[in-house]
């Protein structure tokens, strides 16, 4: 008898209490499995990037202000 007809056969012989109890870990169960799946996140790598953001946020900002500037300017020369 293969592991799913013994269980099959011992779920049959269970009461509504303890098939809630197997209906529950086989809801954990499935959860481990999507934990376990689930990419881990790499700190030193999410900190490089995060650097990489902030420099690069930081760059297009003060190209932002410089445009402003500009604009300022002309306004005033007006």
């Amino acid at each position: 008898m293969s592991t799913k007809e013994t269980l099959a056969h011992e779920l049959d012989h269970l009461s509504e209490a303890e098939l809630g109890q197997v209906a529950r870990y086989v809801a954990f169960l499935k959860y481990q499995a999507r934990v376990e799946a689930a990419p881990r996140i790499d700190e030193p790598e999410v900190a490089a990037l995060y650097a990489e953001s902030g420099d690069e946020d930081r760059d297009l900002a003060e190209e932002g202000l410089a445009d402003y500037a500009r604009a300022l300017q002309q306004e005033d020369a007006q």
